[in-house]
C-alpha cells in the first residue's frame, strides 16, 4: 500500500553472503560488508537497482527500537506474477507497518510517513484489499500510541481525520 519496499530480517552471514550473490554488480549495489556493519551498528542498509534507480530499504532486527514483533505477525499471502501462477511470500500486518511509521516519523517528522500511513487507512476504509481491510486492527495501533509519545498521538488523530477514518 506503500509506495517504498522496506523488509525487516534477521540475517546470519550464510544469509548475507546469499543476497550479496543474488544481486550482483554492475545493475545491482548489495554490499556485503555494509550489511555487516548495519547489523552490527542496528542501522538500515538498502539494496539499490542502478538500472532502475529503486531500492529496497532493509530493517534488521538489531535496530532499535527493534521491529522482532512485526516479524513475529507477519502473514503469508499469495502475489501473483504477470501472466500467470504467484508466489507466497511473507509481509507485514497493515496496523504494523503502521506503527512502524509512526515510529520513524517520530525520529525524523518525515512528511512521507504521514502519507503512507494516511494512504494506508484510506485504503482500508475503502476495502481495497478485503483480506487485509478484514484482519485490520486499529487497537494493535492505539496500544502503541501511548508509548510513541504526545506528538505521535496528535498526528495519529490529524491523519485519521484527514483519511476520515473512525476506528
Amino acid at each position: 500500500m506503500t509506495a517504498d519496499v522496506d523488509i525487516v530480517v534477521d540475517l546470519d552471514e550464510t544469509h548475507i553472503l546469499a543476497l550479496a550473490e543474488a544481486y550482483l554488480p554492475p545493475r545491482f549495489y548489495a554490499d556485503p560488508d555494509q550489511m555487516r556493519e548495519s547489523i552490527r551498528l542496528g542501522i538500515m542498509f538498502n539494496i539499490m537497482d542502478t538500472i532502475e534507480g529503486r531500492k529496497v530499504d532493509f530493517v534488521p532486527l538489531t535496530m532499535k527500537p527493534g521491529y522482532d514483533w512485526a516479524l513475529q505477525n507477519r502473514i503469508r499471502r499469495d502475489v501473483p506474477l504477470p501472466g500467470e501462477g504467484s508466489f507466497r511470500a511473507w509481509f507485514a500486518r497493515p496496523e504494523d507497518v503502521i506503527v512502524g511509521k509512526l515510529m520513524a516519523w517520530r525520529e525524523g517528522r518525515s512528511f512521507k510517513h504521514e502519507q503512507d500511513i494516511r494512504d494506508m487507512l484510506i485504503a482500508v476504509r475503502l476495502g481495497d484489499d478485503l483480506e487485509l481491510t478484514e484482519m485490520f486492527d486499529v487497537n494493535n495501533v492505539n496500544q502503541w500510541i501511548p508509548q510513541l509519545g504526545p506528538d505521535v498521538q496528535q498526528l495519529w488523530e490529524r491523519i485519521k481525520r484527514s483519511a476520515r477514518y473512525d476506528g
